[in-house]
């Protein structure tokens, strides 16, 4: 959702990615299946590079719950 120049390559894999999982929704929604996305802005685990924002998966998880259970949404951002 916020590309980082560093992470260039894998930026296109997210954008990718995240169509894929909301056209997939929009397929299969009609059947009562939910397909949903997560889009993390922030480094996995306490190793982050200087100046890149970092979060734990335990701050993370909620949102897939959250999406899980309330099923009324098909995409959450996390940003800490």
């Amino acid at each position: 959702m916020d590309p980082t120049p560093m992470l260039g390559d894998i930026n296109t894999a997210g954008a990718a990615l995240r169509s894929w999982v909301l056209n997939l929704h929009k397929e299969l929604e009609p059947e009562g299946i939910q397909a949903a996305h997560v889009a993390i802005g922030a480094w996995i685990g306490d190793r982050a590079p200087e100046g890149t924002p970092s979060a734990s998966a335990d701050q993370i998880s909620p949102l897939y719950w959250d999406l899980h259970v309330q099923r009324d949404q098909v995409e959450k951002i996390f940003t800490p």
